[in-house]
């Protein structure tokens, strides 16, 4: 089986309706990254210093040594940054993505995230990377995390973040059970479910552009007005969405050191401001947001096409394009994934193959096809499919002098063609199957024959859509 594990689809055209409390357009997320105290650094058994997100430009870690500027930076948002940030958020909804080992170390400002009913998510147990960790180090970690939170809090943490992740991270997070949500993906203006292994883990996805963590790249924010013109575009135009009746959820991201600066302080009371002044804007923890989604979207048993062993590929696909289980054996053997895991999806993996097969082998799909209203039909020797397809367009229902006109049209056009006419016929009626059998027994055969597979394809994808949804 070659499967493709990312899902580049998501919930396409037609997200579903988010219906916010209250009616709200928007909801708007603030997330403060309290990290300072477990950042890399020699005093907590790492083996260099920090170099990410701190106001040194190209910072490198230094081997072996404590870095003293780098280590002031972090002290900054937390004796000054994050009691700045506390004052200017303090009477809203807000969730703290906090290390572990830097809440630890944080006995005021954690009391102040409790005063103000802040949600406390974890951030891991150390800010550092985890993409070189094995399995079991990482899984070792994410358990001492919720252990040493738990201890430091005094409850649990029911949403996760690791941010430095390692592709096993969500899976790994996912597999204990206890999280409302992880927020560790980009994916989405929405919350989405994802499965592993018999369990479904929702999704609350956070955001690398509306985050202060751009004052701290090169080609990032460089001064505050950047940031809040960047945060009231993104509410502006998601707010216009909402009032067009597709509601969505604006993350913001914020770091203690980086927006606890005055300047960039200023810069975000402003855009607090902006979005206030409008009305149906619901702010909320993303825990709030988690559950919300929880209950009106919860997880729904879902036939997963790409999961499926070839035989049980082969039985509930192999008829789709009529008597040709070849096609859905060469599709199964295909690349596919989740993306794939709906009608469109698995309509393109079959039509990918029929497309790529040779003309006789096409040729056998469209002779496979019986004729409109012919002897297998009055014989009742059709496939299920298309004897409620033929009968949809009422060919079920001919008067005498109809069926002698469609078997007089069958002989002409089979006798000049090889094959029988194909028509969707759900996309008809027995008029318009009518003219454009009329019409079309004039074509060449290469035209009729193109014509034929585009017909083909389409009765698939219709056969498909009434089988897996639209």
């Amino acid at each position: 089986m070659n499967r493709y594990p990312r899902d580049m689809t998501g919930y396409g055209a037609t997200p579903p309706a988010a219906n916010w409390p209250n009616g709200a357009k928007i909801a708007v997320q603030i997330v403060l990254n309290y990290e300072e105290g477990g950042e890399n650094n020699v005093l907590h058994g790492d083996p260099a210093s920090e170099a990410f997100l701190s106001e040194i430009t190209g910072a490198q870690p230094w081997p072996g040594q404590r870095h003293w500027n780098m280590e002031s930076i972090y002290e900054y948002g937390s004796r000054a940054g994050f009691w700045r940030v506390h004052r200017l958020l303090g009477d809203l909804p807000v969730t703290v993505y906090g290390v572990a080992t830097a809440l630890a170390r944080a006995p005021q400002q954690l009391a102040a995230m409790k005063a103000s009913n802040w949600e406390i998510a974890s951030h891991g147990l150390k800010w550092i990377e985890h993409k070189d960790m094995s399995e079991d180090e990482e899984r070792a970690q994410i358990a001492e995390a919720i252990r040493l939170h738990t201890e430091v809090v005094g409850t649990p943490p029911r949403g996760w973040y690791t941010g430095r992740c390692s592709n096993n991270t969500v899976r790994l997070v996912a597999e204990t059970g206890q999280f409302d949500y992880v927020a560790d993906s980009y994916a989405d203006d929405l919350p989405y479910w994802m499965h592993f292994d018999g369990h479904d883990q929702l999704i609350t996805p956070y955001t690398m552009d509306c985050n202060d963590m751009r004052f701290a790249i090169q080609a990032g924010f460089t001064n505050g007005e950047q940031f809040e013109s960047y945060l009231k575009d993104s509410f502006d135009y998601l707010y216009e969405e909402g009032e067009a009746g597709q509601p969505k959820m604006l993350s913001i991201g914020l770091h203690c050191r980086l927006i606890g600066r005055p300047g960039r302080a200023a810069a975000l009371r402003r855009a607090i401001e902006h979005f206030k002044s409008h009305d149906g804007v619901w702010f909320a923890t993303r825990l709030e947001i988690a559950q919300h989604w929880a209950q009106e979207h919860p997880p729904k048993p879902q036939t997963r096409p790409s999961d499926m062993d070839r035989a049980t590929f082969v039985a509930e696909f192999g008829g789709i394009f009529e008597h040709s289980p070849w096609i859905a054996e060469a599709a199964h053997d295909a690349e596919m994934g989740p993306t794939h895991d709906c009608a469109q999806g698995v309509h393109q993996a079959l039509a990918q193959v029929f497309r790529s097969a040779s003309e006789q082998q096409r040729l056998g799909v469209l002779t496979a096809h019986p004729d409109l209203a012919g002897k297998l039909a009055s014989a009742g020797r059709l496939t299920a499919e298309s004897t409620a397809e033929q009968a949809g367009a009422g060919l079920d229902l001919l008067t005498d002098a109809e069926r002698a006109h469609f078997t007089d049209l069958n002989d002409t056009y089979t006798g000049k063609y090889g094959f029988p006419f194909i028509i969707a016929v759900k996309d008809n009626t027995k008029a318009s199957i009518l003219e454009a059998f009329e019409r079309r027994i004039n074509n060449d055969r290469a035209t009729e024959f193109a014509e034929a597979c585009k017909q083909v394809e389409r009765i698939a994808q219709l056969r498909l859509i009434e089988k897996l949804g639209a």
